[in-house]
């Protein structure tokens, strides 16, 4: 059964940075557009940024300039770098995957993951 499980959320101070991980498990996901989502508290969950399979990227205007992905094919894993944080980051942001990036940034990808909090202190 494939899964995507994501780790390296937690606390951190306003400018500082985390790296977000999420492993795919269960199937190969090379040929899959891969994303990352979050939801703030009583917000709705948006789209900050995907990779096609072959690599190329698309950035929410939110998050551009600060949050790099990149993916590892070898191991089946995508990152998500986040540097110069804010408090409007706090939410908790949840990995994709999908057949087609266009399914995945209008927020109906194959998979999710189970989501991990980041929070920004002020």
């Amino acid at each position: 059964q494939a899964q995507l499980v994501e780790s390296g959320g937690g606390l951190v101070q306003a400018g500082g940075s985390l790296r977000l991980s999420c492993a795919a498990s269960g199937r190969t996901f090379s040929g899959y557009a891969m994303g990352w989502f979050r939801q703030a508290p009583g917000k709705e969950r948006e789209f900050i940024v995907g990779i096609s399979w072959t690599g190329i990227t698309n950035h929410a205007d939110s998050v551009k300039g600060r949050f790099t992905i990149s993916r590892d094919y070898a191991r089946n894993t995508v990152y998500l770098q986040m540097n110069s944080l804010e408090p409007e980051d706090t939410a908790v942001y949840y990995c994709a995957a999908s057949a087609s990036s266009i399914s995945l940034e209008s927020g109906n990808p194959n998979y999710w993951g189970q989501g991990t909090q980041v929070t920004v202190s002020s």
